[in-house]
């Protein structure tokens, strides 16, 4: 798990993944035959087969985060999100401010403390404008250091606990993780496997976009995370996926529906390599399937998600032989996906 606590502790919040990106290509370099980044940033690994069809893997290395969007007279810094959030996950957490130095802060809401709080005041939803960051300096040391624009990434270590790993960016740095160990693991293979490492997907599958475009795929199989609603407060027909019950094959998101002999070439496969799987379908939310299916004339995609907790927190929670499964299955897809006929 070394590699994934280096992928998910690396800052990169979409449009500013230089960082994580340096990282990706130096561990993507050695596994593929050759590597390029293209002009929007997307990591682009290539690895020859003999001839066969052009398959595209696709994990986002960006993250969710914000950029400083104000100055306060006392030196607090104002935000917009990049990427989805939920208000009532940032209270009270930590924050790395990436100026002309990294700069530690705190996030907390322009709200009343408890104390001094009216019970109506109590009842008032969190909105993403009542953040801010406290850096704990004045508006003319902050200003020597910060600029508008610039990236706030959320603070959270690593940590591994029990059966499972937690941190910050699984989302989706595990899917980043997923696509190294597949090269890592892939013996002989008839396609030429296009690996790609995209940016910008929190805010609208950019990166995806202009990296099929350019590929021009025959196959496409995104690597994300899925919702595991398998905590206290759900029920079993709403959970989507549960940890511990393997890598999840995706039927339909609200961005891309599987092609379904996909769907079934992979089902086969992972009982043939006795791979622990489950079928996943999520309501709300999409992955880099969505842009690659739309690529020119199309064609046929997949995604495989591995299940997590706690989605875009600092604290989202994947288990170890869930992670693992996913890259196997992969590897194994990436051998044999030749043989499959996905025509409709």
């Amino acid at each position: 798990m070394e590699l994934l606590k280096k992928l998910v502790e690396t800052p990169g919040i979409a449009g500013r993944e230089e960082h994580i990106r340096a990282l990706v290509k130096a561990e993507m370099e050695p596994l593929v035959d050759s590597i390029q980044v293209d002009a929007i940033g997307n990591v682009i690994g290539f690895k020859k087969g003999k001839g066969g069809k052009k398959v595209m893997i696709s994990g986002h290395m960006d993250e969710i985060g914000f950029i400083v969007s104000h100055i306060e007279d006392k030196g607090f810094l104002r935000l917009n999100p990049v990427g989805g959030f939920d208000p009532r996950t940032l209270v009270a957490q930590r924050v790395d401010v990436h100026g002309t130095k990294m700069l530690p802060g705190v996030l907390m809401p322009g709200v009343k403390p408890i104390h001094v709080m009216t019970p109506e005041e109590a009842k008032t939803p969190l909105k993403l404008s009542d953040f801010f960051v406290d850096v704990g300096l004045s508006k003319e040391e902050v200003e020597k250091l910060v600029s508008v624009g610039d990236p706030v990434t959320l603070r959270r270590d690593f940590a591994e606990i029990g059966d499972n790993v937690s941190g910050k960016a699984m989302d989706d740095r595990a899917g980043v993780w997923v696509m190294l160990e597949a090269l890592r693991q892939l013996k002989d293979h008839e396609a030429d496997v296009y690996a790609v490492a995209s940016v910008q997907e929190e805010v609208g599958l950019r990166g995806a976009v202009t990296s099929a475009y350019g590929i021009r795929p025959d196959l496409g199989v995104a690597l994300d995370v899925t919702l595991a609603l398998d905590v206290p407060g759900g029920n079993k027909s709403t959970q989507v996926t549960a940890l511990g019950e393997g890598t999840a094959i995706k039927v339909m998101d609200s961005a891309s529906i599987s092609n379904y002999k996909l769907v079934k070439f992979m089902r086969q496969l992972a009982g043939k390599e006795e791979i622990k799987y489950q079928l996943e379908i999520l309501p709300r939310g999409g992955t880099d399937a969505g842009a690659i299916e739309r690529s020119h004339s199309g064609c046929p995609v997949i995604t495989l998600s591995v299940p997590t907790r706690y989605v875009h927190s600092n604290v989202e929670t994947l288990n170890k032989n869930d992670i693992a499964d996913t890259a196997k299955l992969l590897a194994r897809f990436l051998e044999v996906c030749h043989t499959g006929d996905f025509s409709l």
